[in-house]
This record gives structure tokens, C-alpha cells and sequence, in this order.
């Protein structure tokens, strides 16, 4: 797919709403024409061309050729230039059955509207400036949030939390970029030496550092990690999972072999959305579906970001369990879980389990919290944990960019230590200035448009 600018004068509709049953559905459209283009599908049609701004209009949806009707609608009018995407627009609320929505999206066809892409209304809203880059990317993380705290890092966001510190950072820049200019301009002979301020350029790569820091930890609360229960068979995987999960969610039997393939669910970890993965034992077995589960289970053991290894605390550590342990404890992913502690009676129960294990028992919900907590400060080593208040960045595109402007800024402050000439000096400053604006769309291109927007949902 591709952009072209041309297609802003192009009226679009697209639904905004899942195509299922429900009591309502929504039907965005934007476009110069689109009220008068929306209003052949609608009686009255002149209640809608004559609604003003930000109103409501009930009528009576129907096929702009034959004039069959199609449903009871409420039409919201918004003029340009207040609307999301700074064009006149029309929501259609229609009743939300799969064949009222159908013969409504037709209808709009028919009209002369085209089905908007992925991303468009968005991406007409950049265009029309109001919305920087970085808040058109927000929109897409808020709809696609698991956790409230995922939810709360994208609001902030699209408020612009990421962008203003940007462009503090980038108003240092060109503040010194100006200065150098002069010396460009106006050279030695003419105006005496002008010293380079380092102290701006030192200050910028600090707050830079301090930005790209938060990719780590932002990209965790938004993407997620995957997590598995791993451990013998009959150790009381499936009942943590169903613990964790708070729902009879994996078969629990003192049968050995019950969990013959994996399930998975989704879980707020402490705001970290967590796709959480209960497996089959691993154990020496002939019977082919179970040993074909087993290999399942080392494959999703290998691609997890953390493992949680149950023990039955009765049996303790045996030679299979120490092998896949030690592993899992080079490579930092293990969470040890001692489970079953409420069967230990006496001396049992008051021995500590072994390094990097928690007590737990999935019968009674005893040491959950602890197993909860030692998961999460093992998914966030290294990264902050975060309560959605905080300024990150949490893709890619940004990341880069802020990595870029950190190299550019770098060899600006190495040039000016070294009193190299203004010109040279100005290069490097020239393109950390430029990827800070490539970051909030100020310095942007078709490519990086298209690539942007076409992962964004249709009717965003």
C-alpha cells in the first residue's frame, strides 16, 4: 500500500467498530465532500447538509440508488476544521447487526466513498497537524494497551508527553546550531572567535541518554513477554497456571501425563501483559503423544522471556529437573517455584528451598504474591518498573532516532573539544537536529509513512 497525498481529496468511510453482533456499531467517514456524499444515503438529506458542527441528526439510512431503507441511524456531523482529521466528517451509528452494517458500508460505496486503508483518518489528522507523529503512533498503542498501565504510558503519549520533550531537546540544539552559523557567516577576522558552547551539547546528550533508557522498559509494558510453566510432570503446573490466571483455565489431575500439549492465557503482571504458558511435563516417556508435548514444551520453554520451574517440594530437585534448571539459570530466565509446601508437615516445611526458588503453594495461594513479585523484578531487570506516569518511548522508529541524534551529538561535542572548523562542526549537529524532527514528523518522507500507518487498524 501506498500513500499518496492526493488521496486526502478522496471521501472515505471505514468501520470503526468489530464486525459482529452488538447493540451498536460505528461508521467513520471524512472527506471535503463527504456530508453531501453521506447525505444520499440518508432522509432527510437536508437535515444532514444543513447540520452544523458537532451534531446529531436521526434519520433514516438507505441505498442512494434505489432509496430501499436500511436502518434507523444517528448521524454525528463534524465540520472542518474541528474533527479528527480536520475535514468534514460523519460518524454513523447504526444498529449493530452484521447485515445492518454490511448493507450500510455498501450503501457508502455506492455514494462515492472509498474504503478508507489502515491508519487513513490518522494519518489525514498528521497531515492536517493535529496530531504530531508521535501521538499518531500513540493512537495505535492505546487501542492495542492489555494493561492499564500500558494504557496509561500511551495516553501520555498522545497528550505528547514524548514529543514536547523532544522538541526541548531539539530547541537546545538548533539554539547552538545558531551560533555556529554566526561563525560561518560571519568569520574569525571579522567577529573574533565565538567559543563553542559545550555545556548545551553535553546537557542534550544526557537527556537523550535518559529518553532511550525508557525503550527497554516501555517496549515490555506495551509488547509483552511470554512466560512458561515448565517443570515434572505432577508438579502442580496446571493448578499455578490456574492460580495465576484466577480461573479453572488447565485440567488438573494427580494423573501423570494430563497436560498432553500447552495452553496459553493472558495476565496483568503488575501492569506487564504477560502471555502466560502451561505445559506438558518433562519426563522420559514412549507414548508418542505425550513425547510429542514434551517436545512442544522445550520449544515454548526456549522461546520465553522468563520460566517459571515448578518443583513438587515432596520430591524435591531430581537429575532431569537440575539439567533444564542450570540452564535456565545461566541464561537469568529461571523463577524456581517450591511448590506443594502446605503437605510438608514439621522440619520439611521449615527448610528453605533451594537458590532462586519460592515457596508456594497452589492449593492455598500461600507465597503467590512473593512469586508474583520475584517474576516481575526479573522481567524488568535492567529497566524500571513503571506506574504509566512516567515519559517512554516504546518503538523502534523512536528508539533509533534517539540513538542517532545520541552519535550525532557525540561527534559534535568530539568536534568542538578538538576546536575543529564550524562547518564540520555543523554536519554532525545538523543531523541530530534532523532526527529529533524525523521523530516528531517534522522531517518525514512517503516510506516512512506507509510503513507507520499501514499496521494501524482500518477505521484508525
Amino acid at each position: 500500500m501506498a500513500y499518496a497525498y492526493s488521496n486526502r481529496d478522496e471521501s472515505i468511510y471505514a468501520l470503526a467498530t468489530p464486525l459482529a453482533e452488538s447493540a451498536l456499531a460505528l461508521v467513520r467517514t471524512s472527506g471535503d465532500d463527504v456530508v453531501e456524499r453521506v447525505a444520499r444515503c440518508f432522509a432527510p438529506a437536508k437535515s444532514l447538509t444543513g447540520a452544523a458542527g458537532r451534531t446529531a441528526v436521526v434519520g433514516t439510512f438507505r441505498d442512494p440508488d434505489s432509496a430501499e431503507a436500511i436502518d434507523q441511524v444517528v448521524c454525528t456531523v463534524y465540520r472542518a476544521p474541528r474533527s479528527y482529521t480536520g475535514q468534514d466528517a460523519v460518524e454513523i451509528s447504526c444498529h449493530g447487526s452484521i447485515a445492518c452494517v454490511k448493507s450500510c458500508l455498501h450503501a457508502l460505496s455506492r455514494a462515492g466513498l472509498r474504503q478508507a486503508e489502515p491508519g487513513e483518518f490518522t494519518l489525514r489528522a498528521f497531515l492536517a497537524g493535529k496530531l504530531g507523529l508521535t501521538q499518531a503512533e500513540a493512537v495505535r498503542e492505546i487501542v492495542g494497551a492489555r494493561t492499564d498501565t500500558a494504557r496509561k504510558l500511551a495516553l501520555g503519549r498522545l497528550d505528547g508527553r514524548v514529543e514536547q520533550a523532544v522538541d526541548r531537546i531539539k530547541r537546545e540544539l538548533v539554539h547552538v546550531l545558531a551560533a555556529v552559523n554566526v561563525q560561518l557567516d560571519y568569520p574569525e577576522e571579522e567577529t573574533g572567535v565565538v567559543g563553542y558552547r559545550t555545556e548545551e551539547i553535553e546537557s542534550a546528550i544526557f537527556e537523550l541518554r535518559s529518553l532511550v533508557s525508557t525503550y527497554a522498559a516501555g517496549r515490555l509494558y506495551q509488547a509483552g513477554v511470554r512466560v512458561t510453566l515448565a517443570g515434572a510432570t505432577n508438579a502442580g503446573k496446571s493448578s499455578l497456571f490456574n492460580l495465576l490466571l484466577s480461573e479453572n483455565r488447565s485440567i488438573v489431575s494427580e494423573t501423570h501425563g494430563t497436560t498432553r500439549d500447552f495452553i496459553e492465557s493472558s495476565v496483568d503482571l503488575d501492569g506487564i501483559p504477560v502471555q502466560l504458558y502451561d505445559t506438558a511435563g518433562i519426563r522420559e516417556i514412549d507414548e508418542s503423544v505425550e513425547r510429542e508435548g514434551i517436545r512442544r514444551t522445550r520449544e515454548v520453554i526456549e522461546q520465553a522471556a522468563a520460566v517459571v520451574y515448578v518443583v513438587d517440594a515432596r520430591v524435591g530437585v531430581t537429575a532431569e529437573d537440575e539439567r533444564v534448571i542450570e540452564m535456565l539459570r545461566s541464561e537469568r530466565r529461571l523463577i524456581g517455584a517450591w511448590n506443594k509446601v502446605d503437605l510438608l508437615a514439621g522440619d520439611d516445611r521449615r527448610t528453605a528451598p533451594p537458590r532462586g526458588f519460592q515457596s508456594v503453594s497452589a492449593e492455598t495461594g500461600e507465597g503467590l504474591e512473593a512469586l508474583r513479585t520475584a517474576l516481575t523484578e526479573l522481567l524488568t531487570a535492567g529497566s524500571a518498573r513503571l506506574s504509566g506516569d512516567e515519559t517512554v518511548i516504546d518503538n523502534a522508529r523512536q528508539a533509533g532516532l534517539v540513538e542517532r541524534a545520541v552519535g550525532a551529538c557525540e561527534r559534535t561535542l568530539e568536534s568542538m573539544q578538538a576546536e575543529m572548523p564550524a562547518d564540520l562542526v555543523a554536519v554532525d549537529l545538523q543531523d541530530a537536529v534532523d532526527a529529533l524532527g524525523e521523530i516528531t514528523g517534522e522531517v518525514t518522507s512517503d516510506d516512512i509513512l506507509d510503513a507507520m500507518f499501514s499496521d494501524f487498524c482500518v477505521g484508525k
